[in-house]
């Protein structure tokens, strides 16, 4: 397995290979939070006209019930949701009216006009308008997620639709790729490359269709995070010694040594506001996490159960999900603003990676058994976990799209 944080007090490089593990044995993934109600939400009154039109419904309806929120009835709904498809001028265009059906309030009426004839790519569309105008909250259907695969001993960088579908390579450069994370604006992808022989941070931007280094100083470059404006990178650098946290500004490439220590630190990740980050430390001889203030450098640990509590990921709505050993499996962990912490899972499997959905309530990991890791989607509020990579070979950082 590849991991991007120390083990142990190690001041070596933190993206351990482990080629031994331990012996996992397949079990239920239960999760401790129950689930939160739901609307139902009913698509009867859709004009459903050819391929297209049930291509659309059919994707609609998956994506309403993945988005946690609704509960796709035959008929009857609390919601119903009517429309229309139909082509115009080389694309897709949809007809969409969304009203609570007991008193008749409009929730949502547009037109929503596609760049391609892909019926579900309109779909996804229409699904993340409809969440936003009836509970308020971003959708996750049109976003995205990127992730390592590891097919035939190659370890590439991937992306997909968030329900899995349109898998795509993004790197074919014949060396180790790791650690994806995506700019603010979901315009390119920093990851990890061995391409030069030394790791080093590279960035694909998808509009120009080209990579880029943006740092190789040396020794390690790794674990990069964008800062929410989009103008500096968080990263772990060990150019002056044992790696440590820096910060680089993506304008003029000035670098800012976050924290000093003797100890290794690594994985960063940017507080919603920008003006803290979260990292992993093994300055109490195992790894922890801690959050930082960038402004006057004051620092605190926030991790204190399990054996190591690595791989931070902080969320839109303040709360950080990160990676907890516990009872010789890691699992799945929240923290929150008030000090409290959630274990989302359980049971003899790894959970690693993970990394939040814009909407704030779905994280996307990574999940291994018996020495195979796959990518699984969990709910924070309790619904059923979904596996995300039904591809062979082995799949593992995954990071979401923030839009």
């Amino acid at each position: 397995m590849i991991r991007n944080y120390i083990t142990g007090s190690a001041v070596c490089f933190y993206l351990l290979v482990n080629l031994t593990g331990g012996i996992c044995h397949a079990v239920d993934i239960e999760v401790v939070k129950p689930g939160a109600g739901k609307i139902t939400v009913s698509l009867s009154g859709w004009d459903v006209t050819g391929e297209d039109g049930r291509i659309f419904v059919s994707t609609l309806r998956e994506d309403l019930q993945r988005s946690g929120w609704f509960n796709p009835v035959p008929s009857g709904g609390a919601i119903q949701v009517d429309g229309s498809l139909e082509a115009a001028g080389g694309g897709l265009r949809a007809r969409l009216n969304v009203v609570h059906s007991a008193s008749g309030r409009s929730y949502l009426s547009k037109r929503l006009r596609g760049d391609s004839t892909d019926p579900r790519r309109l779909a996804h569309q229409a699904a993340d308008e409809i969440v936003m105008a009836v509970k308020g909250l971003p959708g996750i259907a049109a976003t995205r997620i990127a992730m390592v695969g590891n097919i035939d001993g190659r370890k590439d960088i991937y992306v997909c639709d968030y329900d899995g579908r349109n898998l795509v390579r993004l790197t074919d450069r014949g060396a180790v790729c790791l650690s994806p994370t995506w700019t603010p604006d979901a315009s390119a992808l920093l990851f990890t490359s061995f391409h030069g022989g030394f790791p080093d941070v590279y960035m694909l931007e998808f509009d120009r269709q080209i990579q880029r280094r943006v740092a190789a100083f040396p020794g390690i470059n790794a674990g990069a995070s964008v800062s929410p404006d989009g103008r500096n990178l968080a990263l772990a650098l060990s150019k002056d010694g044992s790696p440590d946290i820096y910060t680089i500004d993506m304008r003029n490439n000035a670098t800012r040594r976050i924290t000093a220590t003797r100890f290794a630190e690594a994985s960063p990740s940017w507080s919603p506001d920008g003006r803290q980050l979260a990292f992993v430390s093994d300055r109490t001889g195992r790894p922890q996490v801690y959050v930082i203030n960038l402004h006057d450098g004051s620092e605190r640990r926030i991790s204190f159960q399990g054996r190591e509590n690595v791989a931070p990921d902080w969320g839109p709505n303040g709360r950080i999900v990160y990676s907890s050993r516990r009872d010789g499996r890691y699992q799945i962990c929240i923290w929150s603003p008030d000090g409290t912490t959630e274990q989302l899972t359980s049971g003899n499997a790894d959970y690693e990676d993970p990394s939040w959905a814009p909407n704030g309530r779905h994280i996307v990991c990574s999940r291994t058994v018996n020495f195979r890791s796959e990518i699984y989607i969990l709910d924070s509020l309790g619904d059923d976990p979904v596996r995300l990579s039904a591809w062979r070979g082995e799949w593992y950082s995954p990071a979401w799209s923030p839009r």
